[in-house]
């Protein structure tokens, strides 16, 4: 199963539009993740019809309309892993623990908010992934989002893509 994750995408704020490369991995996406601060309902719209399934939440950023259509936690099993999406988890130090103790039936999560990408593991095992942003670098010297495998419940091949300037 091809997995793609993106959050933080501000749109039109930060960008026009989604970049092409990663408009481009939709269609192999089995799974989209979207961890929030979306900003405009057009580019819900667009994954929601472009992704064969879609698990989303709304951001800090997020207005009525789209805490309206989106929940500030969402979950969802796949092949053999327990996945949860939310859009903050607070400050890095003391990260893991705090989200093992919020999460504990989690396999996965995946976040945002800080537009800075993140791979860890908890000691209980839960598993960190923050995308980072497609379209607002901040600090950081690219835009970024992420893609991975799931086969046999482990997540294999998590790559971190880096985007033109």
């Amino acid at each position: 199963m091809r997995l793609l994750l993106m959050s933080d995408t501000h749109l039109p704020r930060r960008a026009k539009r989604l970049p092409e490369p990663l408009l481009a991995e939709l269609p192999d996406a089995d799974v989209v993740f979207h961890a929030g601060d979306w900003v405009d309902t057009a580019t819900l719209d667009l994954l929601e019809s472009r992704s064969r399934r879609l698990v989303a939440v709304y951001g800090n950023n997020d207005g009525p309309e789209l805490r309206a259509r989106l929940p500030e936690v969402a979950h969802a099993d796949l092949g053999g892993l327990r996945f949860g999406v939310v859009h903050e988890t607070g400050p890095a130090a003391g990260r893991e623990a705090r989200c093992a103790a919020r999460f504990p039936d989690l396999d996965v999560l995946v976040f945002g908010h800080s537009h800075i990408p993140w791979d860890s593991t908890a000691p209980t095992g839960l598993r960190l992934l923050n995308p980072g942003s497609p379209t607002d670098r901040r600090r950081r010297p690219h835009c970024t989002y992420l893609t991975a495998t799931l086969a046999d419940a482990a997540l294999t091949e998590v790559t971190l893509h880096r985007l033109p300037r």
